[in-house]
């Protein structure tokens, strides 16, 4: 009975012999050594592009930063603040215009501002703004106003706005200290007779006026 078995024992080993069976584990751990070679190329290849991209764009950030945020107005409690990027990657010049056209909107918004609380008060200019009759006092405060006003009267008020924009609220001599200096060496009021320090505070105070009366002209518009 034992002698079919050993038979076939002995077959098996001389087959095999001959036909040399593959070693699976070798196999295994050859392809798992491959894919660990590919995933440590792929990861190193990852940081080899963060290492590329991220100091170039940290260098980027902190140079358009540190272009500007020693300008008037960048002052506490939020220093630089540009959440728009309206400045970034931008040239002195294109500052210069944008701090131009802020302190023109600054200093328009003022005047609404003072034009507004005088009128509210029942403060208003005697006589009449025609020659229909219709009285200064009759004309309703704010935005309401503009339709009590007579279309010749609006006509003059948007000539003598324009007059001002052509001719004289702007830098006629190009000899303007700063952008928004409109004295065009006639109005000085004892301006260059004062330190930079004391000229440096007060353009800082018209900013931050004129940045609070656009606000305030803004929500007594809505309102």
């Amino acid at each position: 009975s034992t002698w079919p078995k050993v038979s076939f024992v002995l077959a098996r080993r001389r087959f095999c012999e001959k036909i040399p069976l593959l070693d699976i584990s070798s196999s295994c751990q050859l392809a798992l050594r491959k894919k660990r070679k590919m995933k440590l190329a792929i990861f190193a290849s990852l940081l080899a592009g963060a290492a590329a991209f991220a100091p170039a764009a940290q260098q980027k950030a902190t140079s358009s930063l540190s272009a500007f945020e020693n300008e008037i107005g960048a002052q506490e409690p939020l220093g630089y603040w540009d959440p728009l990027n309206f400045c970034l990657d931008q040239d002195q010049d294109r500052f210069d215009r944008l701090r131009y056209v802020e302190l023109k909107h600054g200093r328009i918004a003022m005047l609404a501002i003072t034009g507004h609380i005088t009128t509210s008060s029942g403060v208003r200019l005697a006589g009449d703004i025609d020659f229909s009759g219709h009285s200064f006092a009759s004309i309703k405060s704010g935005i309401a106003g503009l339709s009590d006003v007579p279309q010749a009267g609006l006509l003059q008020i948007v000539a003598f706005i324009g007059f001002l924009e052509l001719f004289v609220m702007k830098d006629v001599t190009g000899e303007a200290e700063f952008a928004g200096d409109f004295r065009n060496g006639h109005i000085d009021f004892g301006w260059d007779k004062q330190t930079d320090e004391w000229k440096a505070n007060k353009r800082a105070i018209e900013l931050n006026q004129g940045r609070a009366a656009q606000m305030g002209i803004l929500g007594l518009m809505v309102h």
